[in-house]
């Protein structure tokens, strides 16, 4: 193991680094690690200064996996976080809520709800101490690029806080700026935006709130309802010291005109309050709480990139993509890509296969990651905004256990880590939300759409096509349109062969993830 550094100073930035992350976030503290836990020499650059205030505060029952691999599961498990033992969601007004349970039949599969300030800093200084420099107040400016080959990046320009600047050299980089996302958005400029999901969020904190289901294993979970005028949702999530979140998540144009009808002194405060009239449920266990004064706003805006990786460059986290936070994905989709984003490093270095194969298995990774979620989300959605259709249950269905039961591998990350999980349990999930989102086809219209575009679209062991490249091969064919978004569905789970320890060990282009501390990297797979 390398020796822990202590938090440096700008003054200490070294003028060359094997490996440098830019962000100590979520993924950039994981990849760190897991690179300086292999014996790599690893620099990290974060902006800010730990412990700081990061929205995002309910996390899935896969987040232990992760830790466990980096040796940081004990550390959040004793700091006192508010345990999860599942998650609460009513999804109509006219149904009761169906509830995912993390507890059951694993006691241990619990997961927590933190506050991101001090969750984060545990995963910063633990990058630290598994060996990574770490440089706390600098931020990275600009990134220069080879003259041999103008798409390697190989040193980045800083400036600290302080206002101190200096360069400094790499071979290896990995891009966890978080939505600043430095190399995706200023370089390759490959960031699209999702139409259905542009939202605002709007949020405070409480105490003195009551809890859900007390008495029962699903004792104090958070609450997730959907507004009863079908403009979006909201979340109630426990913290440790008895603070509660609570929040609004509406879509852009509803939020925005909503906002605008309010005219008093606070427009943000009396607006967030007004919507408290569209989630009876959430009001209920709002009681008689003590409201903490402030309120919060961001754009939830959803977006994806067309590539995760170049000559000697990963992007992880939210540097590359992020999804509506209705299923707390962000820092399950940080570790799962920060991960590949170190195996796949690590694999070219030691020549386990090409550089380029090497990109192309983070790229396929990280975007079969995404699209799991994003196809949950979108379901979801369309039930949250269409309350009266049976979008995610039957008629004669009072509540939405049927659906959590066919969502389980996606929302509780399992799908990414559990060897538990069948590709036929993964597959179920895709199929069922692909028929709520309007992707459903049989096998006699894809028949049809073969014989009319080229035949090596349709195969599902291909590459996952973008909405324009969709858009471009379907034209004006409804059909072709809606075979094709089924085939992407199907590909998001097409693969799954064998077993790593702790992780689920996807094949993309032959290779598969080791994720073995001492022997990191990639493996081929026997067709």
């Amino acid at each position: 193991m390398r020796q822990a550094h202590p938090t440096m100073s700008a003054g200490e930035i070294p003028a060359s680094t094997n490996i440098l992350v830019i962000g100590g976030g979520p993924a950039g503290s994981f990849a760190a690690a897991t690179l300086a836990r292999d014996g790599f020499e690893v620099t990290l650059l974060e902006r800010e200064h730990f412990p700081r205030y990061q929205i995002g505060e309910t996390m899935l029952p896969s987040m232990r996996t992760f830790l466990r691999f980096i040796g940081a599961e004990q550390k959040v498990a004793d700091f006192g976080f508010e345990v999860k033992p599942g998650a609460a969601l009513k999804l109509s007004q006219t149904k009761r809520e169906g509830y995912t349970d993390f507890v059951n039949p694993n006691p241990k599969n619990h997961s927590w709800n933190v506050t991101r300030g001090e969750f984060d800093e545990i995963l910063l200084r633990h990058a630290s101490e598994s060996g990574a420099r770490v440089i706390e107040g600098v931020s990275v400016t600009q990134v220069k690029f080879s003259p041999e080959n103008d798409k390697q990046p190989v040193s980045a320009e800083w400036k600290s806080d302080a206002r101190s600047m200096g360069e400094i050299k790499f071979n290896w980089l990995v891009d966890a700026s978080g939505r600043n996302g430095i190399m995706s958005t200023r370089y390759l400029r490959n960031r699209k935006f999702s139409k259905t999901l542009r939202s605002i969020a709007w949020w405070g904190y409480w105490t003195g709130t009551n809890k859900y289901s007390p008495g029962t294993s699903r004792e104090n979970a958070p609450w997730f309802e959907a507004l009863s005028d079908e403009s979006g949702w909201a979340w109630f999530i426990p913290l440790h010291g008895g603070k509660v979140s609570i929040g609004f998540v509406l879509r852009e144009d509803v939020g925005k005109a909503k906002k605008a009808e309010v005219s008093g002194p606070d427009p943000n405060v009396e607006h967030y309050h007004n919507q408290f009239k569209f989630v009876p449920g959430l009001k209920k266990l709002l009681g008689n709480a003590q409201f903490l004064g402030e309120v919060k706003s961001a754009g939830d805006y959803s977006y994806n990139a067309t590539a995760y990786g170049g000559p000697h460059f990963r992007i992880a986290g939210d540097a590359g993509a992020f999804i509506d936070p209705l299923f707390s994905s962000g820092v399950h989709l940080a570790f799962s890509s920060a991960l590949s984003a170190a195996c796949t490093i690590v694999a070219s270095i030691r020549g386990q296969c090409t550089e380029e194969q090497a990109i192309q298995f983070h790229t396929e990774k990280t975007e079969v990651s995404y699209t799991r979620f994003m196809i949950v989300v979108l379901g979801v959605y369309k039930q949250i905004t269409s309350q009266e259709f049976p979008v995610l249950a039957d008629i004669d269905e009072d509540n939405f256990d049927r659906a959590f039961a066919f969502l389980r591998p996606v929302i509780q990350g399992a799908s990414d880590i559990d060897p538990t999980v069948t590709k036929e349990m993964v597959q179920k999930t895709i199929d069922f939300c692909a028929h709520a989102t309007g992707f459903f086809t049989d096998p006699e219209m894809e028949k049809e759409v073969s014989k009319r575009i080229n035949p090596e679209l349709m195969v599902t062991n291909g590459p996952i096509m973008g909405p324009n490249t969709i858009a471009a091969t379907a034209g004006d064919d409804e059909q072709a349109k809606l075979v094709l978004q089924r085939l992407n569905a199907r590909k998001a789970i097409i693969g799954i062969k064998g077993f790593e320890p702790n992780f689920r060990g996807e094949c993309f282009g032959g290779f598969a993830m080791v994720a073995e501390r001492g022997n990191l990297g990639l493996a081929g797979v026997a067709a």
